[in-house]
């Protein structure tokens, strides 16, 4: 073991023993406000940037899914006895369980993620985000009364689920948990989550740290394990109403389809291939910088990242030849690095599969302007799961590496020549996640726009992301919605309600019958 590996593991300890979480043999479950050992097989947590051994942990198996379903339905119960504007103040509260622990808990998230300790810094003020605006709705859930024709007060409310499972993933472990919780116990739901098997501590942390600051015990439930195992537990359990997963579509269609024997709801929201796409009037020194951020923050690890670059044929060989000049000016090195704005992959398969993907893109006719390799000067200690910020050029539709998500810093550059190309192109994928337009014409901008079969899309921006506005996608970026009030209604169920004010109620025969 390297000194870096072995500062990192003895790090890792630290961070886990300062939230009480034994280092050794990590408990690596909250259920019902205890931390619980996994019971199954043995899990090997590697070091992103160095590719040695930071920790093991045991699978959470069966048992403990029931365990953690069960201590779910109390402690949905006994949230549900409050009063909404109880269960609002009681979210707010528990935000303070998370004070004094913010740095740590950037620190955890970057040793285990290998994410740059900057990005991981917003993420945990990201979490107090998501709390505070669904804390505002637990009371302006408001029903609707229907005039029906009928002498019947009829009257909608919104009502909880029940107990709902949530699967998370590995690139941005504490966001899409807090993503995730805060609509789920604002909505009234209890919640069984299960993480990424690859970064199981930051969820287990924020559960623990938001029960401490108030919410009741066995509310939030969160247990770590492999997806044959306690995700395939999760997903079949009877307890559970509904199914909400962040993450791949070869895993999306397990988990909606799980859901589907069940007749249980799922919410997907799965991959990308989002096209950025910019025209020869566009601001072209604000789209090269933001072209950049969008693909190669994260390391490309994002489900939105900007991964097709729409250009218009004109200025094509100028933006592609800047940005593969600041491409290779990107500060990438380890994590822990204040200066690093690009860290590792999260894992030696994503890294493998991105540097395959590289590889058989050029074999196939691409040009790489940059990248496509380990980057250079990095620390010798630096063994891990590394690539250059990428820029692929002479580019068809019809390669894989154009239609398929790399989920790595790999930027594929398009020609265009004009607009309805351009609309073409960007449709031409099974996903629908993003996209972006860059044009000073206001008029073109906004009907490229709404021609865009893309979730969200963005105008003279990009990755301009709030919990207040919905997020989801079409095709094989999954279906239904996280974030904003859509958010919220996929944690509730419309309850019709039909009350007789009539002074003598007639008994009716069939679905016509006392209308009028």
């Amino acid at each position: 073991m390297n000194v870096l590996s072995q500062h990192a593991s003895e790090h890792l300890a630290e961070l886990l023993e300062g939230f009480g979480l034994a280092a050794a043999t990590p408990l690596s479950n909250w259920i019902d406000g205890d931390l619980v050992a996994g019971e199954g097989e043995s899990i090997t947590l590697t070091n992103p940037a160095t590719g040695e051994t930071l920790v093991s942990y045991r699978d959470a198996s069966a048992a403990l899914i029931e365990r953690a379903t069960r201590a779910a339905v109390r402690g949905q119960q006994e949230w549900m006895a409050l009063t909404a504007s109880a269960r609002g103040r009681r979210m707010n509260a528990a935000l303070r369980g998370l004070e004094g622990h913010e740095e740590s808990l950037a620190q955890l998230e970057s040793v285990v993620a290998g994410k740059p300790i900057r990005d991981c810094r917003a993420e945990v003020g990201k979490v107090r985000e998501m709390f505070e605006y669904y804390a505002g709705w637990c009371d302006k859930q408001h029903g609707e009364v229907i005039p029906v024709p009928t002498s019947h007060l009829n009257y909608v409310r919104h009502v909880p689920y029940g107990v709902v499972g949530q699967i998370t993933p590995w690139n941005a472990p504490m966001f899409t948990c807090a993503w995730q919780l805060a609509p789920a116990i604002a909505a009234g739901n209890g919640v069984v989550l299960k993480p990424s098997e690859l970064t199981p501590f930051s969820s287990v942390v924020i559960a623990k740290l938001l029960e401490s600051g108030g919410l009741p015990k066995g509310l939030i439930n969160i247990v770590n394990g492999l997806g044959k195992t306690t995700g395939a537990a999760l997903t079949d359990h009877p307890i559970i109403s509904k199914l909400v997963f962040v993450g791949s579509p070869q895993s999306g269609r397990l988990i909606a389809e799980a859901g589907a024997r069940r007749l249980v709801p799922s919410v997907l929201e799965l991959g990308g291939k989002s096209a950025n796409i910019v025209f020869a009037d566009a601001k072209l020194d604000e789209a090269v910088a933001s072209a950049q951020a969008a693909i190669f923050a994260a390391a490309g690890q994002s489900c939105v990242a900007g991964s097709r670059l729409l250009i218009e044929r004109s200025v094509f060989e100028q933006v592609t030849t800047r940005l593969a000049r600041a491409a290779e000016q990107i500060a990438v090195g380890l994590p822990s690095d204040e200066a690093t704005r690009m860290g590792p992959l999260q894992n030696r398969r994503q890294f493998e599969q991105v540097t395959r993907m590289i590889d058989a893109a050029v074999a196939v006719g691409a040009r790489l302007l940059t990248g496509g390799k380990r980057p250079a000067g990095l620390p010798d200690e630096a063994q891990g799961y590394f690539i250059a910020p990428t820029v692929l050029v002479d580019v068809t539709p019809d390669m894989e590496i154009a239609q398929q998500e790399v989920f790595g810093p790999v930027l594929v550059a398009m020609a265009f020549d004009d607009e309805n190309q351009a609309v073409q192109l960007a449709n031409e994928t099974r996903f629908g996640l993003a996209g972006a337009v860059w044009s000073q014409d206001v008029a073109r901008a906004h009907r490229v726009a709404g021609q865009l079969r893309a979730g969200t899309v963005w105008i003279n921006s990009y990755k301009a992301i709030s919990v207040m506005s919905p997020f989801g996608g079409f095709g094989e970026s999954g279906f239904g919605r996280s974030s904003g009030l859509d958010g919220l209604r996929e944690y509730t169920v419309p309850q019709s309600v039909w009350v007789e004010t009539a002074p003598e109620a007639s008994v009716a025969f069939g679905y016509g019958s006392g209308v009028g």
